[in-house]
């Protein structure tokens, strides 16, 4: 067994009982976190914070550059995504606390990779997303944005991450269909890059030759100058100039919804019966 690097901890939060991240190295310079916070590693501020802390922990604390990993200590859930009662009502939770584990991510100055042992919904999925790469189990567990079946429109930033990575077929069956992707699926769509579980990705980061991709110094410049379109969309200036679009859209929408049902009104009278 595999002895612990560091393990932080996940404060209990309302209806979450808490859990931790677990951080090991399974294989030289391989950084595997393993988070577990039942009963489906939602993510609110305390894991999120916890997520952010073990980041920091492996780029500043003492080792050498290598791979970061992601996974869930569940086996039903890489993470559920979002407890929107606690994200509705934590006053600066998106920008503050989710965007800024999003663009940590997304410009994480190491290759990172998810392995997705379960479903991987919503912010779920998107949380694995501002990953380099993902590597899914072939058996079990759905990725999917269902946002549609709930009635939450995606935010600018939430749907930039989509849009960046896959191909406009996938985007529009994930976000315009809710479709639920399983591995294989997800494979040939793009969603993911490889089936397996840990021996599998430890396979792919050899294949790859990832450990030796950020000895440089300068992978995640890289990344932030690929990506700076998403990058842009979660940072504090991205956030409030996204939510002034939404609030423009939705009057828009409004409006031209008022106007239709009047003009509908009057064409009652007008039309005649059906053929």
């Amino acid at each position: 067994m595999t002895t612990p690097l560091f393990t932080v901890p996940i404060p209990a939060l309302g209806a979450h009982p808490g859990g931790g991240i677990v951080a090991t190295e399974p294989s030289p310079a391989v950084y595997l976190l393993t988070i577990t916070s039942p009963p489906d590693n939602r993510l609110t501020t305390a894991s999120c914070t916890a997520l952010l802390d073990a980041l920091d922990l492996i780029e500043l604390g003492g080792h050498k550059p290598g791979v970061l990993v992601t996974t869930s200590g569940l086996a039903k859930f890489y993470s559920n995504g979002l407890d929107l009662e606690h994200a509705l009502g934590t006053e600066g939770f998106l920008p503050g606390i989710l965007y800024r584990l999003f663009r940590r991510l997304l410009t994480y100055p190491m290759p990172t990779i998810a392995l997705l042992p379960g479903h991987a919904f919503a912010a779920g999925l998107m949380l694995a997303m501002h990953h380099d790469y993902r590597v899914m189990n072939p058996a079990r567990g759905f990725a999917c944005v269902n946002e549609l079946d709930f009635g939450v429109p995606l935010k600018p930033a939430m749907s930039g991450i989509f849009r960046t990575k896959l191909v406009p077929s996938a985007y529009r069956a994930l976000v315009l269909e809710a479709h639920r992707f399983a591995g294989r699926e997800a494979l040939e769509a793009g969603v993911v890059d490889r089936l397996g579980g840990l021996e599998v990705l430890l396979e792919f980061v050899r294949e790859k030759r990832l450990t030796s991709k950020a000895k440089t110094g300068i992978y995640g410049l890289l990344k932030a100058e690929m990506y700076r379109e998403s990058v842009a969309l979660l940072s504090a200036v991205g956030y409030r100039e996204g939510e002034e679009v939404h609030r423009r859209l939705a009057e828009s929408e409004d409006g031209r919804r008022a106007e239709g049902e009047r003009k509908v009104e009057g064409l009652k009278g007008k039309v005649g019966p059906k053929l």
